[in-house]
């Protein structure tokens, strides 16, 4: 007989260190919606902002998701879902096939929602989706998914896949031109960890072009550390 394991993991330390991180939601009107009320409410991990591409359910979807995000998005452009995506920098995202795209060019970690979906979304194995043992089901999803940055992070330490390269904070059209990096500070940029380098990169960049600096070596690395009080 299967024993659910959501009684031992919710006496754990486990179950408590989402709280506060930062998620996107995008799908569906009722996925979206849906995901966005467990996120806020259940799990206290704060929304940047929930959107869904049903322009035709607009105004249900407002009145569902309003004061559980920052921002509400309703849109079928997904450039400009992607583009939002990479300036609110959240811990996860759950969405779309398309979303999850994205969450990889910016080692971001994403549970995938709604459609649009891949195969793997449709395993052969038992997977309920109502009652208890679809809300442990749900949880898994939320769970797994902020955890999944780490999990790349050890992959590339050792082994299995080449390095991403690092990504700027746009993912569609021409973005301003950057600070260029010097060679010992693309060095020291590649040693911080996947799941938070294009962070890092985007950060750095900003301090150099407040303060200035011609061109990014390590040392203005470890100074932009400083200024925010890494």
């Amino acid at each position: 007989r299967f024993v659910s394991q959501a009684a031992w993991f919710s006496r754990s330390i486990d179950c408590q260190n989402l709280t506060g991180k930062r998620a996107v939601v995008f799908g569906d009107s009722t996925h979206a919606a849906g995901m966005t009320k467990v996120l806020a409410k259940e799990m206290g991990i704060k929304v940047v902002f929930a959107g869904t591409f049903c322009k035709h359910d607009e105004e249900w979807f407002r009145s569902q998701v309003e004061g559980l995000c920052e921002e509400i998005l309703v849109t079928d452009d997904h450039t400009k879902v992607a583009d939002m995506i990479a300036k609110a920098e959240p811990a996860a995202i759950f969405g779309t096939q398309m979303e999850r795209h994205v969450g990889k060019r910016l080692d971001v970690p994403c549970g995938v929602i709604s459609t649009p979906v891949h195969i793997q979304n449709f395993p052969l194995t038992y997977r309920p989706f109502l009652g208890y043992e679809g809300t442990n089901q749900l949880a898994d999803l939320v769970y797994n998914s902020f955890t999944l940055g780490m999990e790349d992070h050890l992959i590339e330490i050792f082994g299995g896949h080449d390095t991403k390269e690092i990504m700027s904070d746009s993912l569609s059209g021409d973005s301003e031109a950057s600070v260029p990096w010097t060679p010992d500070g693309l060095a020291e940029l590649n040693k911080i960890p996947g799941f938070v380098r294009g962070k890092i990169k985007k950060k750095t960049e900003a301090y150099a072009a407040e303060h200035k600096i011609a061109e990014i070596s390590a040392e203005v690395i470890y100074a932009a550390k400083e200024a925010v009080g890494a």
